[in-house]
């Protein structure tokens, strides 16, 4: 970076903008509000520009705390935005809003991408009729059978301990990292290569628009140290795992809306009503979180080294200008983190199906789509080339979209897919016109309203387990992990309303929670 051009820069935007006072939020709808940044914080007034767009309802606005909103204030200060969004799951993240959009045309920012580079979700359409589901020991034999394929937990050990795990060396491990969903990883994996077809992005190239810087930065990163290559090994090893914290897989109930367009376009997408579904939220892993934490702590030192004031003094809201070795090295691990989150989807469907057919031959799957929700992507906004940077915010692309061209999707907008909890179902929605408002982006499910701790505190770990057995849900853990209960969520009913009336997107099915796949470890994104 050029400390002197950063500087000068960056002191103009680093008023503290944490101040006691309570941030303004402006209705200018049933479900949109904006949330002025001209005149926040002690000292001279100024002018902060285009203020931040907020899509909620009366009840979501409710929800949206001080210190949620200051850090989207600060977020719309930083150098080189132009846009911010907050959606209804919008909580408390780490140096911006989880659930929220930044917009820049000049610099990118690790904090609104997120420590799980390309958290992601997908869904795998199964030909299995939801009735059979009724049958516990059924549903209790698929959980053994995936289970015993995709592992759970955060931390060390990957896939070893899951005896019928595909097992990833570091020769593949490479491929993956910097291939992404090519077809011949997914070929040597055992995953439908057609699949590719179904992703947002099935593979990302590096700041340059290549795979070689992407093998360029690995094998900086693994250089003369053979701990680092042991590492990278390991790493390797959670490949088709889920990780621990609010990620899991969860088997659905598809219910596609009664209407004429819902119809359409389930059928595009490839939904079958009253059908089994598998729903899956995970991401890059102990690799992605990695590659972040490293690029957070490179940057903080650059910004001591040079004396760069941070926005809002928040050491989580570091950044690069584009173009800037900096800026290239993020853009370069944040590929590298997405490359392996995409895999780790296509292999952990690749495996449901197979426990699937283990237990009930014969059974065909087909993967919907998958969709991430943590990671920049260039596109264009305002007319121009900029990075959207989506943290906890999918993206929403409706009918007609240029980025659609020669997609499956580009009549019918591509599928949106809403985690809400367990026990209220989760939402297979599309994108519509309205959507531009948020620079096509819609939140990524409910949005926790509660803190893991306070979840822990307030929480009855009995009634939590009891809500589950009266909905007759199913789960591969002996207690229900009490952070990740239903009521640490926000209403999902409130957040749904807030995204159809607002005009961003129309829901085409629910998903009914038939069992989950969980883990109680601390989340990694």
């Amino acid at each position: 970076m050029n400390p002197g051009k950063l500087c000068s820069q960056a002191r103009i935007h680093a008023m503290d903008t944490t101040p006691d006072i309570p941030a303004r939020l402006i209705p200018t709808g049933e479900a949109t509000a904006i949330l002025p940044v001209d005149s926040v914080g002690p000292g001279p007034r100024r002018s902060g520009g285009k203020p931040i767009t907020v899509i909620a309802n009366a009840a979501i606005r409710q929800t949206l705390d001080t210190p949620c909103l200051k850090q989207a204030i600060n977020s719309r200060l930083a150098p080189g935005v132009t846009d911010v969004i907050i959606n209804p799951d919008a909580h408390l993240g780490y140096g911006a809003p989880v659930g929220c959009v930044l917009v820049s045309p000049t610099h990118i920012y690790p904090g609104p991408v997120g420590v799980d580079i390309k958290c992601s979700m997908s869904l795998l359409q199964l030909d299995v009729p939801s009735a059979d589901l009724r049958d516990k020991k059924l549903r209790r034999a698929l959980i053994d059978a995936i289970v015993q394929r995709t592992p759970t937990g955060a931390g060390r050990g990957g896939t070893r301990h899951a005896p019928k795990a595909r097992r990833v060396d570091a020769t593949m491990g490479l491929r993956v990292v910097t291939e992404g969903a090519s077809e011949g990883v997914l070929r040597d994996l055992g995953v439908p290569v057609e699949w590719s077809n179904r992703c947002e992005d099935s593979s990302h190239t590096g700041h340059d628009g290549t795979s070689v810087s992407l093998r360029d930065r690995v094998d900086r990163l693994l250089a003369a140290d053979p701990a680092k290559e042991r590492l990278f090994a390991d790493k390797m090893t959670q490949l088709g795992s889920y990780g621990g914290g609010n990620h899991f897989g969860e088997c659905e109930d598809v219910r596609i809306v009664d209407s004429d367009r819902a119809r359409a376009a389930a059928a595009t997408f490839g939904l079958l009503d009253g059908r089994a579904a598998f729903l899956s939220h995970c991401g890059s892993r102990g690799w992605g979180a990695m590659l972040a934490d490293r690029q957070f702590k490179t940057l903080q030192r650059k910004f001591e080294e040079w004396d760069i004031p941070l926005p809002g003094n928040d050491r989580q809201l570091v950044y690069a200008p584009l173009g800037t070795a900096e800026a290239d090295a993020y853009l370069d691990d944040m590929a590298l983190g997405a490359n392996f989150a995409t895999v780790n989807h296509l292999l952990i469907n690749a495996l449901v199906l197979e426990a699937f057919q283990e237990v009930l031959p014969g059974v065909r799957g087909e993967l919907v789509y998958f969709i991430s929700h943590n990671i920049a992507r260039r596109e264009i906004v305002n007319n121009q080339p900029a990075w959207v940077h989506r943290k906890g915010a999918t993206r929403a692309f409706p009918a007609g979209h240029h980025a659609l061209k020669d997609t499956p999707f580009s009549a019918t907008g591509h599928p949106i897919l809403l985690p809400g909890n367990p026990q209220a179902g989760s939402a297979v929605m599309v994108a519509e016109p309205g959507a531009e408002l948020s620079c096509y982006s819609v939140n990524h499910g409910a949005g926790r309203r509660m803190s893991r701790s306070a979840a822990a505190k307030t929480l009855d770990q009995k009634r939590v387990d009891e809500s589950f057995e009266r909905c007759d849900i199913l789960s591969n853990c002996r207690n229900y992990p009490i952070d990740e209960a239903p009521k640490a969520y926000k209403d999902f009913e409130d957040v749904l309303a807030s995204v159809k009336t607002a005009g961003l997107a129309s829901e085409v099915a629910r998903l009914h929670a038939r069992f989950v796949i969980k883990d109680g470890d601390k989340a990694d994104d």
